[in-house]
């Protein structure tokens, strides 16, 4: 049986290494991104537009919520409305979207995958990215909350807490921040999306019976808890 995998952000870093990933273990791919090379071009952030783009999809069994957006770099006093707002309907209304439209179709074949995508700044919270590292704690709780709903249903709902990984979203990371926060990690380097791919395979397949709601750490030893 073919399975069906829904990956937001499917186009660029994270997404695409772990779109690239899945299709290599026989999953059919389905990318929802801004970008127009997605099989869906959609909004995250739009809960109806991601309604009907989920009556198109039909059902998935799994789900991989990578779209992200780093928001502003700056102290929190100088945050305006209109980014620590943007940064969160992205984040986490965007993860919050995607999982109330496909869980239904997951409870009903009693089977599902749900990988969302945190951050180690959601755990330890990165000076300067105050709405970003809001954003990603929150997903972390959203995850764990989910976790337990869902704990005897089949469908198991994990998180990924990556550090600073070689992809397009630093490009918009003030340099100084980039790197105060790759010096935090102990390997001296920075991850690599196809790293961060091989754990979201693992969480997506059978061979994860036993773990709902956690939070795995890909961070080259940075992570302490």
């Amino acid at each position: 049986m073919t399975r069906t995998a829904v990956i937001t952000g499917g186009c660029s870093g994270l997404g695409a290494a772990a779109a690239e990933r899945l299709t290599a273990d026989g999953v059919k791919v389905i990318t929802l991104d801004l970008a127009e090379s997605a099989d869906v071009v959609v909004d995250v952030s739009d809960s109806a537009s991601i309604a009907e783009a989920a009556e198109r999809v039909g059902s998935a069994d799994i789900l991989i919520n990578c779209a992200g957006i780093v928001g502003p770099n700056k102290p929190l006093w100088e945050v305006t409305d209109q980014e620590w707002q943007h940064v969160f309907a992205v984040n986490v209304t965007g993860t919050f979207n995607l999982c109330r439209a496909f869980i239904p179709g997951m409870r009903a074949k009693g089977w599902g995958r749900i990988i969302n995508f945190a951050s180690m700044a959601g755990k330890d919270g990165n000076p300067n990215l105050s709405a970003y590292s809001a954003s990603k704690a929150a997903v972390i709780a959203m995850t764990k909350s989910l976790g337990k709903e869902l704990a005897t249903s089949g469908v198991l709902v994990n998180a990924i807490a990556p550090a600073v990984i070689e992809t397009p979203m630093n490009d918009d990371t003030a340099p100084e921040v980039l790197a105060h926060i790759t010096g935090l990690i102990p390997m001296k380097r920075a991850g690599r999306p196809e790293e961060v791919a091989e754990l979201a395979a693992w969480l997506a397949s059978d061979k994860v019976s036993f773990s709902t709601g956690a939070v795995y750490d890909i961070s080259g030893g940075r992570a302490t808890y």
